[in-house]
């Protein structure tokens, strides 16, 4: 126990990100507080982290994006065939609500219906996005194919989380109690912890069907190979001690593979979990993690690349986003190396690489920021 952050000397860490983790961990009850590779800062809390404390827990730290988290599809889309101009004309409608029957959609995950559900099935701003990737390179053959993958075909990946929905929960702790903790057992902690979970099942929904519509407007058919959150609190036993976990932008090592994704100028890699998971507090980085803030990223890029040129990513990808600044905040430039925070979990003897996939279609947002 105590706070440390996995970390090769060569990654770069912000300042700012190391003091976050240090106050974080310094709060009352807190045991634990590790800084993943990807870690960097956020509004108070790092981003990126993994907390564990005794007796309460921290609903800031997970703050309101509960639920948010990657799923990987497969999909029966050739990738020799795929002619991704005109996939991305066809991936057009994923913005607005969706025209189904929302609560049916979430009734069949077991969840009731609530008042932010025209929300469901959509993306969201920030970094989340829906992504068609193609597979790269295979590491471990018998765990690619354990889970339905073929080299020929693409994947789709989907970040997304609980949008309107979990701000609300958030809003309505913090206008009680603010960035306090709730003591478990109590009655604030168990309605708490009711919202929080219903949460995490709607963002998984949602991601769902984002997939769903997704795959009906490339004409595909997709089935769900993993689905992993990054945003969420619950018990655990670490290293002997039963804990409340916090995940803030930190994939869990105790469900299998995951994904970890670059930017959408670089590989994603399909990881699993190796060893006792103990240093890390049974978590793993969830992306890249930022290198600049976003009121730095346009000022930085626009002078030298174009809207036009970052829809084309080094890799080849096609990106649809009409979101000028969105386009600019979320530039692979913008994002730290995924090579490098893949390594140090190898290093660290977290992860053994199960293959890397390469974006081919990246869709953010077709309308512009309101």
């Amino acid at each position: 126990m105590g706070t440390h952050i996995i970390a090769s000397p060569s990654s770069w860490i912000e300042g700012e990100a190391e003091r976050q983790l240090r106050a974080t961990a310094a709060l009352p009850g807190m045991k634990l507080a590790v800084g993943m590779p990807d870690l960097h800062p956020g509004k108070g809390t790092p981003i990126g982290a993994a907390f564990a404390s005794v007796g309460l827990f921290y609903p800031h730290l997970v703050g309101s994006d509960i639920g948010c988290g990657m799923a990987l599809w497969r999909t029966d889309l050739e990738a020799r065939a795929l002619k991704p101009d005109k996939a991305v004309r066809r991936l057009t409608g994923l913005d607005g609500p969706w025209d189904g029957d929302a609560t049916a959609w979430l009734a069949a995950d077991g969840l009731a219906p609530t008042p932010h559900d025209a929300a469901l099935g959509t993306i969201g701003g920030g970094n989340h996005f829906a992504e068609l990737q193609a597979v790269e390179q295979v590491h471990d053959q018998a765990l690619f194919n354990a889970l339905g993958f073929e080299r020929g075909r693409l994947a789709l990946l989907v970040h997304s989380g609980s949008r309107g929905l979990g701000e609300a929960i958030l809003r309505a702790h913090a206008a009680t109690h603010g960035a306090g903790a709730l003591a478990e057992g109590t009655a604030a902690a168990t309605a708490y912890l009711a919202r929080h979970d219903h949460a995490v099942g709607w963002a998984r929904s949602s991601r769902r069907l984002i997939a769903h519509r997704f795959a009906q407007a490339l004409g595909t058919d997709v089935a769900r190979a993993l689905d992993a959150c990054h945003n969420a609190v619950g018990p655990a036993i670490l290293d002997g001690c039963r804990c409340w976990l916090h995940r803030k932008g930190a994939a869990p090592a105790d469900v299998g593979p995951v994904v970890i994704p670059g930017s959408r100028g670089t590989l994603s890699y399909l990881v699993v979990p190796t060893g006792p998971q103990v240093i890390n507090a049974a978590s793993l980085a969830h992306g890249a993690g930022r290198k600049w803030k976003r009121s730095e990223a346009r000022e930085r890029l626009e002078p030298r690349f174009t809207p036009e040129a970052l829809r084309r990513t080094p890799l080849g990808g096609r990106v649809v986003c009409e979101d000028k600044q969105l386009l600019y905040e979320e530039a692979p430039q913008a994002y730290k190396d995924v090579d490098q925070v893949v390594g140090d979990l190898v290093d660290a003897g977290l992860v053994a690489i199960a293959a890397t996939f390469r974006p081919v279609i990246s869709y953010k947002t077709r309308g512009g920021r309101s």
